[in-house]
C-alpha cells in the first residue's frame, strides 16, 4: 500500500506534540515564584520550563526530520510496519507529559522521578523508531528500488545507538537528575547537528539517482 496516507498521519502527530510542549511552559509558569512576585521574577524562576520546552521541541524535531529521511527510502507499507508506526508515533505524542514533569520538578523532590520517565520515553521512542526502520530494511523488505545502499547502511547504523545512549542518559538520570537533564539536552545537540552536517549527505545521495 502506499505511503501517502500514513506520512500525513506521522506529520499530524508530529505537529501536535510539539505544539503541545507550550503547555510544560504556560502550566509551570510564575509557579515558583512566592505571590506578589514581580513579571520579571516570574519570567527569571521559570527558565527550567524554557529548556525543558527547547529540548524536547528539538528532540521532536529531529525525530520528525529522520522520520522524513527513513519514508524517503520506503517505497510501500504493509500492515506490520503501519502497527508498528503506530506504536511509534504514540510514544511521541506521549512526550509533552513528561517534559512538563521535569519542568516542574526538576528543582524539587520529584526530579528524579521526572527525569527517568523523561529517559524512559526517549528511549522507547528510539527503540520504536528503530523497529520500523529495520522492519522496512531488512532485505530490502518494503525499500524503494532504487534505495541507495549507502544511506540505508548510514541509517542503520546512526539510528542503532539511539536507544542505548538514551538508556544510558536514564541511568545517570537515576543517581544525578541535574546531570541526566543536561545529557538529554547535549544527545538533542547532537542529533541537531549529526542531521544537518552529515544528514545533508544522506539527502543528496538519495535525491541524486
Amino acid at each position: 500500500m502506499n505511503t501517502g496516507r500514513l506520512e500525513t498521519f506521522a506529520d499530524g502527530v508530529f505537529a501536535i506534540a510539539a505544539t503541545l510542549l507550550i503547555l510544560s511552559v504556560d502550566g509551570h509558569f510564575g509557579s515558583c515564584a512566592p505571590a506578589g512576585a514581580t513579571l520579571k521574577h516570574q519570567l527569571e524562576c521559570s527558565w527550567p520550563s524554557y529548556v525543558a520546552y527547547v529540548v524536547s521541541f528539538l528532540t521532536i524535531g529531529i525525530i520528525w526530520v529522520n522520520h522524513h529521511t527513513v519514508m524517503d527510502q520506503i517505497d510501500h507499507a504493509d500492515r506490520t510496519f503501519l502497527m508498528i508506526t503506530v506504536g511509534f508515533l504514540m510514544i511521541v505524542a506521549f512526550i509533552p507529559f513528561p517534559t512538563r514533569l521535569v519542568a516542574e520538578d526538576i528543582r524539587g523532590e520529584g526530579a528524579t522521578a521526572a527525569t527517568v520517565a523523561y529517559g524512559i520515553t526517549l528511549t522507547l521512542t528510539a527503540a520504536l523508531f528503530n523497529a520500523v526502520w529495520f522492519y522496512a530494511a531488512r532485505g530490502g523488505r518494503l525499500l524503494r528500488p532504487d534505495a541507495d545502499p549507502q544511506t540505508v547502511r548510514g541509517i542503520s547504523k546512526t539510528f542503532v545507538f539511539g536507544p542505548w545512549t538514551y538508556l544510558a542518559i536514564t541511568l545517570v538520570a537515576a543517581i544525578d537528575p541535574v546531570a541526566g537533564a543536561v545529557g538529554f539536552g547535549a544527545f538533542a545537540l547532537f542529533w541537531v547537528i549529526e542531521s544537518s552536517v552529515f544528514g545533508r549527505d544522506r539527502s543528496q545521495r538519495s535525491t541524486v539517482r
